[in-house]
């Protein structure tokens, strides 16, 4: 039956994405926030699909930790959903995402026009210096600024030394660093097929105090992210009432 549902979503997931890419091409057109609504309805339609096909419910914790205007979310970076739920909870995300991915047809096309920040790991200074422009002009348009320090996936139980761009971000918009931790592995693991019914939740908590050196900063976010999230998995699937996933924040 797992298999069965995880089929079903799959086939959803792709035909959203198709749909909505190709009916929303007229946005391409329009202003930045035009394409920001595509992609929060895209979001939100691939999450209501992975909650009636497969069963998965999503709680957010620590909503009143999220300061207003500009910030910097150092997310955990488990699973694909990390990267869908952000553009449902909040109004202007601005992702920061590999370069290639903007080179997409429509899913690229969209990404760019919403704003989203691409990163080149193999640019050098000039590929960091473009990506600090463009976060700091997110920040100072009061967006959140969402980064998975951790570069990639990590599978459930496994921990990566956090990359150092999440500091250069901080240091250079200025803004609130908020660490978040997610249990989303257990649901949807890295490079899985299945997906598995159950409870995801994501915890946003309280914003480091400004002006950490970059060690400490990164040495702060993985004990703080780590060890929630240690605790997330330790918890029983539906321990919890779900709060619904379309609270959103300005």
């Amino acid at each position: 039956m797992i298999w069965l549902r995880s089929l079903v979503f799959n086939i959803l997931f792709f035909g959203i994405t198709a749909v909505v890419g190709f009916i929303a091409i007229p946005t391409l057109l329009m202003t930045r926030g035009a394409a920001v609504q595509v992609t929060r309805l895209w979001a939100r339609l691939v999450i209501l699909a992975l909650r009636y096909t497969v069963g998965v419910r999503v709680e957010v914790r620590g909503w009143e930790n999220l300061p207003p205007g500009g910030v910097v979310i150092a997310a955990k970076h488990q699973s694909a959903f990390d990267t869908i739920i952000w553009l449902s909870l909040l109004d202007r995300p601005a992702y920061v995402m590999k370069k290639e991915l903007l080179s997409i047809p429509i899913y690229g096309w969209h990404a760019r026009k919403a704003g989203m920040i691409p990163v080149d790991r193999e640019g050098g200074g000039p590929a960091l210096r473009s990506m600090l422009r463009a976060a700091t002009a997110a920040v100072a348009e009061g967006r959140q600024v969402v980064i998975f320090p951790e570069g990639t996936r990590t599978p459930v139980g496994q921990r990566v030394a956090y990359q150092p761009g999440v500091v250069a971000i901080a240091s250079g918009t200025g803004a609130p660093v908020v660490p978040v931790a997610t249990d989303s592995g257990r649901v949807w693991g890295r490079r899985h097929f299945l997906k598995r019914p159950g409870l995801i939740r994501i915890v946003i908590l309280p914003a480091l105090p400004a002006g950490l050196n970059r060690a400490r900063l990164l040495s702060s976010l993985q004990e703080q992210i780590e060890s929630t999230t240690d605790r997330l998995m330790s918890e029983p699937q539906f321990g919890h009432p779900p709060e619904p996933v379309d609270k959103s924040v300005g």
